[in-house]
């Protein structure tokens, strides 16, 4: 595997080098490629950072001369985190032609989204949404949603038995009442039923609430020990906020939300302890991560990205989406096209987050 990632390393730096001499050529209409996320809004935290991510790669891959000398070129929708907002601005890219599209980070506004994609057959490559119907509503065979966020369905399993292992076998799970908390509210009860567990208590809120105090005292009199919780990074924040007014020390874990920068500003000292799952960690572990973070820092002027995950799985999709799109000749640049050429590549790609097939990912526990 070093001999691998030692010769890719020295590929990229022979490549850039040549580039840097003798800039490539624009022989053609560009590519259009569709972006879309929340890039206002609550969700804005790591929605932006997606769009960093792709951006960067759509960057280095026109600096290698695009599609046989075609630059790729974005086209950009901030869906605000609402799903009719989205659903409109989904229709607009693919009456804008754009051969694919890169996006969602809230379950809910995919949901609303992805028959458009389905029914228009324009391939859609998910990085940050990890709601798991989001992937499983389309048989596979015939699905233009791929995803190489880590869904729900892997994420909840692995937090349950990491729980279950410190010994906390009394859960109470908190889940806004968006598809992305009752998707994962479901995928949270179906972990523990193979641990012959079963929720102590469940609470239910909408997005915006400021005040959780009566559900929490309802979980800890039903015996809670650890809190599951599936929301986004404010009212994560509410929830620890509350437990820590009342002085209830259980710990808090769920998924990436807990690492939001949104959550751990407004949560404070209520945020210590937190235990998450995390797709990615911004360490130059190896040299196509280290080339990654500090391209990063370069481009956007500063090393530190607010939710590393968002941009890295933004870039290794938006790579590929480009290996797909260049293996295959000009008559074959249409969605069936793509679709085959993402399902079956002709050549690896090591990207700089977690090894990833159609629907899956690596994740590990941090705190």
């Amino acid at each position: 595997m070093k001999k691998i990632f030692l010769a890719f390393a020295l590929a990229w730096s022979a490549l850039t080098g040549a580039i840097a001499q003798t800039p490539p050529q624009t022989s053609g209409p560009a590519l259009k490629i569709g972006v879309i996320g929340p890039l206002s809004g609550p969700s804005s935290d790591f929605g932006l950072p997606m769009l960093n991510g792709v951006k960067l790669a759509i960057d280095e891959i026109n600096a290698f001369g695009g599609y046989l000398g075609r630059p790729l070129e974005l086209v950009i929708k901030d869906d605000q985190a609402n799903p009719e907002l989205g659903l409109k601005l989904s229709e607009e890219l693919v009456a804008q032609k754009v051969i694919a599209t890169i996006g969602f980070c809230n379950t809910g506004v995919a949901m609303k989204s992805i028959d458009v994609f389905q029914a228009s057959r324009t391939p859609l490559l998910v990085p940050c949404t990890t709601g798991t119907p989001v992937t499983t509503k389309f048989a596979g065979a015939d699905s233009y949603i791929f995803r190489n966020a880590p869904a729900d369905a892997i994420q909840a399993p692995f937090m349950v038995d990491e729980i279950v292992a410190r010994g906390w076998n009394k859960v109470a799970v908190f889940a806004d009442n968006t598809g992305y908390g009752e998707a994962g509210l479901q995928d949270v009860k179906k972990a523990l039923a193979k641990k012959k567990l079963e929720p102590v208590y469940v609470g239910r809120f909408d997005l915006g609430i400021k005040d959780v105090t009566e559900q929490l005292k309802e979980a800890r009199k039903a015996g809670a020990n650890v809190l599951f919780i599936y929301t986004i990074a404010p009212q994560n924040a509410v929830i620890a906020n509350g437990r820590h007014a009342l002085g209830w020390k259980v710990p808090q874990v769920g998924a990436w939300a807990l690492s939001f920068p949104l959550f751990i500003g407004d949560a404070r000292e209520a945020a210590e302890g937190s235990l998450m799952a995390l797709s990615f960690v911004a360490e130059p572990t190896n040299e196509r991560r280290a080339s990654f973070l500090a391209s990063y820092a370069r481009k956007f002027d500063g090393p530190r990205i607010p939710v590393p995950m968002a941009a890295a799985q933004a870039y290794d999709a938006t790579y590929l989406l480009a290996h797909a799109v260049l293996s295959l000749r000009s008559e074959q640049l249409n969605g069936p096209g793509i679709k085959q050429a993402l399902e079956n590549p002709k050549r690896a790609y090591y990207g700089v987050g977690p090894p990833t097939t159609g629907h899956s990912a690596a994740v590990t526990a941090t705190r």
